[in-house]
């Protein structure tokens, strides 16, 4: 078993560091800035749907400091993203080619299992 697991973990990091030069470390990385990014965009959704649904103003002013802070964890998420390189958010074809990078890894690590 443990054989197998390091054969797939050879095969995968040959596969990112080879053939589409990405490091696995940096894959594992954006997949959970791109999942905290995602989480925090929907929770900014949420408060804000939350704020007009509510009638009670000590609930709408609660709500709104917690708008803000989603706000500000988005931004800093998205910031990382962008200074790492891992969203490029100011050029919609670098974005796109990064993109199609990430769906050929994964088309790739699909292969090979």
């Amino acid at each position: 078993m443990a054989n197998q697991n390091e054969q797939k973990k050879t095969e995968t990091e040959a596969i990112n560091k080879e053939n589409l030069a990405i490091p696995g470390s940096m894959l594992d990385d954006l997949a959970i800035a791109t999942d905290f990014l995602v989480t925090a965009k929907a929770a900014v959704r949420n408060l804000a749907v939350a704020i007009t649904e509510t009638a009670t103003p000590q609930v709408k002013k609660l709500l709104r400091r917690e708008l803000d802070i989603a706000i500000d964890t988005h931004d800093k998420i998205a910031q990382y993203m962008i200074k790492n390189e891992m969203y490029h958010a100011y050029d919609v074809n670098e974005q796109v080619q990064h993109d199609l990078k990430k769906a050929d890894i994964t088309l790739e690590l699909a292969k090979k299992k």
